[in-house]
């Protein structure tokens, strides 16, 4: 076991693995530039925006992910600092955000069919709120995929380049997806 440990250690190299998140990040920033460049030219052609005000739960689901954010960076921290009962507390409190998102995109979603907002209507404006809050909803679910392999790694005994590998993973995309979605709400709030 000690010699798989070893040869684990000697070929473990990160730089590759992460270059695939960081074009992942690229490519999906690329996407949702594009998507936001569509809602432009065809908010233009039409002469209006989406016309709504937007949910409440939209707010508040971005102060939720801010905070998810926070509690993952001090979980990084606690790993550099080898308190991982800390670390895991912190990866399990930022899955519960993680959630808590998820949740309030989905009342956003009711309150905006509630209203007559509706992701097949007559204001393809409108669908393309639905579009792009989905797509990051979806991100958001393979985030948590990282930060719960980040999770899992605490609490195996795994060499320490393989754990903070995995927590810079879960980081890297998080964070992404946290400032993607500010992007996205500020986008939303300014083209009405």
């Amino acid at each position: 076991m000690d010699i798989a440990m070893e040869k684990f250690q000697d070929t473990f190299d990160p730089k590759p693995r992460k270059f695939i998140v960081w074009l992942f990040v690229v490519s999906s920033t690329i996407m949702f530039g594009g998507f936001t460049s569509y809602y432009l030219v065809f908010a233009a052609s039409k002469g209006k925006g989406h016309g709504l005000v937007l949910p409440d739960a939209f707010i508040y689901s971005s102060i939720v992910i801010i905070a998810s954010s926070i509690t993952l960076f001090l979980a990084s921290k606690a790993l550099k600092k080898l308190n991982f009962g800390l670390q895991r507390n912190l990866l399990w409190v930022t899955v519960i955000l993680a959630i808590v998102f998820g949740v309030m995109q989905f009342n956003a979603w009711g309150s905006m069919v509630r209203t007559g907002a509706t992701l097949v209507g007559n204001n393809a404006a409108i669908s393309f709120i639905y579009v792009v809050s989905g797509i990051h909803l979806l991100h958001i679910i393979a985030g948590v995929g990282l930060i719960i392999n980040a999770l899992a790694g605490s609490y195996k005994n795994i060499p320490p380049a393989k754990s903070q590998y995995r927590m810079e993973i879960a980081s890297i995309f998080w964070h992404f997806i946290d400032i993607l979605w500010i992007y996205l709400y500020v986008f939303l709030l300014l083209n009405r």
